[in-house]
């Protein structure tokens, strides 16, 4: 298994990249699109950020997230504690 360095800075800016699993074009759904939109609403409410940027392709999506002055836990957002 990989071992990644994971870069945590508090308050800071980070940039992602999520790929759909076997890259399916599962992102030009627009049911799975609302989902999505209604999902990080719910995590914003619960675990404030910024979103920057966030560029949603058919299989991949980019973002770029500033997290609140003090806080450097991105992961608890994705929900991959």
């Amino acid at each position: 298994m990989s071992q990644y360095r994971r870069v945590r800075t508090l308050g800071g800016s980070y940039f992602f990249t999520v790929v759909t699993y076997r890259r399916q074009r599962l992102l030009i759904n627009t049911d799975i699109r609302w989902i999505l939109r209604e999902i990080v609403q719910e995590v914003r409410r619960e675990y404030p950020f910024v979103i920057d940027a966030w560029v949603l392709l058919p299989d991949h999506t980019h973002c770029v997230w500033t997290l609140p002055e003090g806080d450097s836990d991105y992961s608890k957002r994705w929900g991959i504690d």
